[in-house]
């Protein structure tokens, strides 16, 4: 069986890739870079701990308690963090600020904050693709849920 990575030819130097895109990302950032608010510490706990409560609550008048059904917690606490997600994602979505709108209100008038992006993507970027690589060989064998089946498929004639 032929390599896959001889079929792929040699692979362009990683930092070129990057720089393509990272510069492409950066063209586009004025119009599809936005800053949103994101809600951290105490008030993600805070939150999910009140959707628990809640869950629990609502659960319990039902019937359903952790007497009943002893794992309950397992899904009262998903649930919990999918809530909190929903509610933060959505207020998050709806107060975005552009790169530009960014650099005005910081008073950026090197665009440092661009140089910034830059570098992080890039080197993100570069990781990304190194973590791709490092767990290649190993990609053939998880493939084959995705190759043709033989035979004719199920439903055709």
């Amino acid at each position: 069986m032929p390599n896959n990575k001889d079929s792929r030819g040699p692979p362009s130097p990683m930092s070129d890739q990057a720089n393509g895109v990272t510069g492409d990302l950066v063209r586009l950032m004025p119009r599809d870079l936005v800053f949103v608010m994101r809600f951290m510490g105490e008030s993600q706990y805070r939150l999910q701990s009140h959707f628990q409560d809640f869950i629990r609550a609502e659960l319990a008048a039902g019937g359903v308690t952790a007497e009943t059904h002893p794992m309950i917690h397992l899904f009262i606490e998903s649930h919990a963090i999918l809530l909190r997600d929903f509610v933060f994602s959505g207020v998050s979505l709806s107060r975005q600020f552009r790169v530009d709108e960014i650099e005005r209100l910081t008073g950026d008038t090197t665009s440092m904050i661009r140089v910034d992006i830059w570098d992080q993507l890039k080197s993100h970027i570069e990781t990304a693709e190194k973590q791709f690589q490092s767990q290649a060989d190993g990609l053939p064998g998880l493939l084959t849920a995705f190759e043709k089946p033989d035979g004719p498929m199920p439903g055709k004639k």
